[in-house]
């Protein structure tokens, strides 16, 4: 077993626990009904974080029950503090080459299509895939979890919807993954539990900021953000600042 996926056991483990006692104590999956089938598109497909663990299911829907609430804050309090370190040494390519299918450990690796593609295909609706492909897609309707915004997305236009890192790359270099082999950064950057297709514009005022310093302008979302940006976190054992955490819990109604 490589280093990098005997370090992050116990983390994962911890994921997958709380999504088993979430399978007893929360209903469903996907987008809930109530207060939640109100949400618009992200109603018609998009699921809420504690439902999807490993990131494998679409979008990001609202956390409005206070049952899914107080949960949230019982992940977000997971959490360990730490301050955010210098931003010396971080280079994109330190976390590999952008959008590869070869990052082992994560889902949706070495399936023929690389990472953009797939986020694609797992968040967007109305899909259209370039002649003689089933992987390339050209065209589709993405709502947006962070604008509430619905994106007619042609890959003419391919910056109108970028893939952000929930947990930034720099942000996590600055957090301790400059301390990291390749192969795991390489796994941080395509996991699919770190990524959402977003509107470009969104994406690009986020930079790489934490949650104490950006937050999607969609408010409904913000607990949903937080716990996923939680996830990754508690996933590769990365802290958050104590700023971050604070922010994170009072979106949550902590």
């Amino acid at each position: 077993m490589p280093d990098s996926l005997r370090k992050s056991r116990p983390a994962l483990f911890a994921v997958v626990l709380s999504a088993a006692v979430l399978a007893g104590c929360v209903p469903g999956s996907g987008a809930s009904g109530g207060e939640d089938s109100a949400a618009g598109p992200s109603a018609g497909g998009a699921t809420r974080p504690l439902a999807n663990p490993d990131g494998t299911k679409p979008g990001l829907a609202p956390l409005t029950a206070e049952a899914d609430r107080a949960e949230a804050r019982r992940v977000v309090e997971g959490l360990t503090v730490k301050g955010r370190g210098p931003r010396t040494g971080y280079d994109r390519d330190e976390f590999g080459q952008a959008w590869t299918d070869t990052a082992d450990g994560v889902p949706l690796a070495r399936n023929g299509c690389d990472t953009r593609n797939d986020l694609l295909k797992r968040d967007g609706r109305e899909l259209r895939f370039r002649d003689g492909s089933d992987c390339v897609v050209v065209s589709m309707t993405l709502h947006d979890p962070y604008t509430g915004k619905t994106v007619e997305w042609r890959k003419r236009d391919a910056s109108e919807v970028q893939i952000d890192h929930v947990v930034p790359l720099s942000y996590s270099w600055q957090m301790g993954s400059s301390r990291w082999p390749e192969s795991r950064r390489r796994q941080f950057a395509n996991d699919a539990l770190n990524l959402l297709p977003v509107e470009g514009r969104a994406n690009s005022a986020k930079r790489d900021s934490g949650p104490a310093s950006w937050l999607p302008p969609e408010r409904r979302i913000r607990c949903a953000y937080a716990v996923r940006f939680a996830q990754v976190a508690l996933k590769y054992e990365l802290p958050v600042t104590a700023a971050d955490k604070r922010m994170m819990l009072r979106q949550c109604g902590g």
